[in-house]
């Protein structure tokens, strides 16, 4: 019985000290962010990618006062009008003219959100 109860106890702790869900998520996030947004965006997010100047119209700072007044105002709405676009193409004309080639991704609604959370937590961070 004392085994049982000691086992029990073990495993309340270990839930306890788990990675919580959040930093999970925000990993998932930084990944896809980094992954793919980054190579126009930036790490920054500041449009500073190896592509931003490439495009047109320009890569926009995603850290303006401006950008995360959008993000707060419409959670989950920048991120997805961007990656879901009418036809299901996530590869903007400036990748494919510039020979970047990235594969299909099957967004989720989580995936989503941890892009969301993670811009917004740099935005956050930068101000």
């Amino acid at each position: 019985m004392k085994t049982k109860i000691l086992s029990i106890a073990a495993l309340g702790i270990l839930s306890l000290i788990q990675t919580s869900p959040s930093f999970a998520e925000n990993a998932n996030g930084k990944s896809l962010y980094t992954q793919r947004c980054a190579m126009c965006h930036g790490v920054d997010l500041k449009g500073t990618g190896p592509l931003a100047n490439k495009s047109n119209p320009p890569t926009p700072d995603l850290t303006t006062s401006a950008f995360k007044k959008r993000l707060n105002d419409y959670p989950g709405v920048i991120v997805s009008s961007v990656i879901l676009r009418p036809n299901g193409d996530l590869i903007p004309k400036t990748l494919k003219e510039n020979g970047v080639k990235l594969a299909p991704y099957p967004w989720k609604i989580k995936d989503l959100r941890d892009v969301h959370q993670y811009m917004s937590d740099v935005i956050s961070k930068k101000r």
